[in-house]
């Protein structure tokens, strides 16, 4: 059964980054499919898609980084230099694992399809 999952990492804190809001959208969707707060480990308490809800296409997640390094304390120039940070990846097979994560920092972030 093919499932999508996240979490994001708080690189320049060393730790997960617990309490950061996330988006899924399938692109060309003005709503999103899922909206979530990471937990105190910083990834989802579930698959964001699983099972027939996957479907192959295209899709963005869009992390609130800004929100959630204000929230922790981090001070940022107005406008921050991120704050929204958008992912967009395909899904081509919807029988697989597609694990997207976000390595951030106030200035940089990466990411990866994991496994």
């Amino acid at each position: 059964m093919g499932r999508l999952t996240t979490h994001v990492l708080d690189t320049a804190a060393g730790k997960p980054a617990a309490g950061l809001r996330i988006e899924l959208f399938r692109l060309g969707d003005t709503d999103p499919l899922r909206t979530l707060t990471t937990n105190p480990d910083g990834r989802a308490d579930a698959p964001l898609l699983e099972g027939e809800s996957l479907a192959a296409g295209q899709y963005e997640l869009r992390f609130h980084a800004g929100d959630y390094l204000r929230a922790q304390g981090t001070r940022l120039p107005e406008p921050a230099f991120l704050d929204v940070i958008p992912v967009r990846f395909g899904i081509a097979d919807a029988t697989a694992h597609y694990h997207v994560p976000l390595l951030l920092s106030p200035y940089g972030y990466s990411t990866y399809r994991g496994s």
